[in-house]
């Protein structure tokens, strides 16, 4: 799920982990709760609702939005945009919530600990945690692509494809092993789509319009 000893590959699981990483409490695991969503989003393995689902007690659903709002006060401040991460501030319109999301980005922007129900995260290794997986986890595409760049790219491929074929198209590029199944997919979908992105004349004409 985009943090060690944290794997996962379906819906139910990925939500019910993150519940788990909320009632854990554990310090080093909500640091790198950003980086656990970015991912599971990404994939369109998260939904809200189901995760709360997984959450009994009131302490830990708010717990749940707090981390959620650091995570977007967090992608914010790093200039990230993601397709999925403006559906997350619907469910969190009230004006506590709203205020903390700005406390977060203050406390982003100024270096300061984070307060997450009486609990200090450190800034600082909130955005370290963030950036070293991200710059890990791309570093077979281009490691002289700045942590942002990489985002937006994937921000363009999320544009084009759906998860599953972006990770195909991912896989391809980094050489890695496909399956009897995926590489007909491939062949048969995705290949598609890559030869029309390869079109100079789709390029020049998509550059004209912009």
């Amino acid at each position: 799920m985009g943090f060690p000893l944290l794997e996962v590959d379906k819906e139910e699981e990925a939500n019910s982990t993150l519940a788990d990483l909320v009632m854990s409490r554990d310090l080093r695991l909500w640091e790198g709760f950003p980086v656990v969503l970015a991912y599971s989003a990404g994939k369109g393995l998260f939904d809200y609702n189901k995760t709360q689902q997984f959450l009994k007690s009131r302490f830990d659903r708010m717990n749940l939005g707090l981390l959620i709002m650091v995570s977007l006060a967090l992608y914010k401040t790093l200039g990230l945009e993601f397709p999925w991460a403006d559906a997350l501030y619907a469910p969190f319109k009230s004006k506590f919530m709203s205020q903390r999301h700005e406390d977060y980005l203050a406390a982003f922007k100024n270096g300061q600990d984070l307060v997450v129900q009486g609990v200090l995260l450190s800034s600082q290794r909130v955005t370290v945690t963030f950036n070293n997986y991200f710059r890990k986890a791309q570093a077979n595409l281009n490691d002289l692509l700045s942590v942002k760049e990489v985002m937006g790219l994937e921000y363009s491929l999320s544009q084009v494809f759906s998860p599953k074929q972006k990770e195909l198209f991912l896989k391809k590029l980094r050489n890695e092993k496909l399956s009897k199944t995926e590489k007909e997919y491939f062949s048969r979908v995705v290949k598609k789509r890559v030869l029309a992105l390869a079109n100079p004349e789709l390029h020049r004409l998509a550059q004209k319009l912009l």
